[in-house]
């Protein structure tokens, strides 16, 4: 099997890249692509870039140019429910597009022309995978709608919003982009955010201070989910 992972920033992908044992690098459209075997599984990682175009370049090249068994995209979010703090874990169960709003000519907000459907399915198996992996390494976890949208939410407003609207545990940039192609490819993805920030008018300020923290959780559990020899 060969496992593909993307991350937005270096602070997410970086310490993953140093542990690449026999490791080639390609570019490919401005975009690295950094193979090789990470305990003793086929990889490839990716440093996308923010939000969702760069997301989306980056799993098609991914899946056309590596061909990858699944997908795992690994990151930070700011948090949509109490039940996740800062440094925890949310896991999708599926992803949303919550800034895609056709609704002015009658289609449900967050509706995506062309698949028809709002909630991109997370595969099921990965999500227990990732789970289970957060739980034995003490992490604290929630699966459940992961929202992304093209802007950093620091609003009180627009996070209940998002909330409310599409039942989102967690909201970021990228994730429902990259579900979204491996959706129309039928590759397997999951989607895992470590928490960041509480997506309100604090968000900046804890961001900053707990970004690294929290990527760093979700380092840890993506290498806790590669040594899982079930998938």
């Amino acid at each position: 099997m060969k496992i593909g992972i993307i991350g937005a920033m270096s602070c997410e992908t970086a310490a993953l890249k140093s542990m690449l044992e026999d490791t080639s690098v390609e570019a490919v459209s401005g975009i690295e692509y950094s193979s090789g075997k990470l305990f003793g599984r086929e990889v490839v990682i990716a440093t996308c870039g923010i939000g969702k175009v760069f997301a989306a370049i980056c799993a098609q090249t991914m899946i056309l140019r590596y061909s990858p068994d699944i997908i795992i995209n690994t990151g930070v979010a700011g948090t949509l429910t109490n039940e996740l703090s800062v440094c925890d874990v949310a896991v999708s169960s599926d992803v949303v597009q919550h800034d895609m709003d056709t609704s002015a000519i009658g289609d449900p907000v967050g509706l995506i022309s062309g698949i028809n459907i709002i909630n991109i399915p997370a595969d099921e198996r990965l999500c227990a995978a990732v789970t289970a992996a957060a739980r034995k390494i003490g992490l604290n976890t929630l699966a459940g709608t992961i929202a992304s949208g093209d802007m950093f939410v620091a609003d009180g407003t627009k996070k209940t919003y998002i909330r409310d609207t599409f039942g989102a545990i967690a909201c970021e940039m990228e994730g429902a982009s990259i579900g979204h192609v491996c959706y129309v490819n039928s590759v397997p993805f999951v989607v895992i955010r470590a928490i960041s920030d509480g997506g309100d008018d604090s968000a900046a300020m804890s961001y900053d201070k707990f970004v690294t923290v929290a990527a760093e959780n979700s380092v840890k559990l993506v290498c806790e989910v590669i040594k899982d020899q079930s998938l």
